[in-house]
């Protein structure tokens, strides 16, 4: 019998982000929301991904494979590491969080150079979940995402680790996908086409992955 999954939406995205994806799922699954990730923040909110990794954990109901996509990979090996007995399996999807790319500046010019090979499409897709996430609460937890090191907290995921990137991706590179692989003794693949948006260009490729994860063996 299979896990079910729970996915997290990237920054200031919204459950709509992984309807490609869930579409071509067998697994039950649930898009959980938090703030800066599909939802507004209240002004005294902790974005920072491990508190963020508090109040996801409190939404899953039952030991699950976690997808994150982009940042919210932050959040998701956050709360493998806190809630160990939470996750069956993980799945980063084009992971964000290497602090040697940190600055504002490197990180929106390899944003903008992934978003090409997928626009105008994607334009229509991410624009009115940004609204709805609002652009203030997106730059908090940007912000609060953007100093966290994610290298430095992955290898002590114990359940099994996918990351998966598109091959266009200059924010999630593949440098950096192999070295939390190497880190996390986990799996690194890097898809034929697209880039930083596998969740809506890569639907059935990402779905796959996600049902092997969810169909590995319980280990303790």
């Amino acid at each position: 019998m299979s896990a079910p999954v729970v996915l997290v939406p990237g920054l200031g995205l919204g459950p709509e982000s992984y309807a490609r994806t869930v579409e071509h799922l067998v697994t039950p699954y649930h898009v959980v929301t938090l703030p800066g990730y599909g939802e507004p923040a209240g002004a005294r909110e902790d974005l920072h991904p491990r508190a963020l990794a508090v109040a996801l954990a409190g939404k899953i109901r039952e030991r699950s494979v976690l997808v994150g996509h982009s940042a919210s990979c932050q959040i998701v090996v956050e709360t493998a590491v806190r809630y160990a007995d939470l996750a069956h399996a993980v799945v980063l999807v084009a992971p964000a969080g290497d602090t040697r790319m940190s600055s504002w500046v490197d990180r929106t010019v390899r944003w903008l150079g992934s978003a090409v090979p997928d626009s105008p499409k994607l334009i229509r897709t991410v624009t009115p979940q940004y609204v709805r996430t609002t652009l203030p609460t997106m730059a908090r937890a940007g912000e609060a995402s953007r100093h966290h090191d994610l290298a430095g907290v992955i290898s002590r995921v114990k359940a099994p680790v996918f990351i998966v990137r598109g091959k266009h991706d200059l924010l999630s590179t593949a440098e950096w996908v192999e070295r939390l692989a190497e880190l996390s003794h986990g799996e690194a693949r890097t898809l034929d086409t697209g880039a930083h948006m596998p969740v809506v260009t890569n639907g059935p490729e990402l779905a796959a992955l996600i049902e092997r994860a969810a169909a590995l063996p319980e280990t303790s």
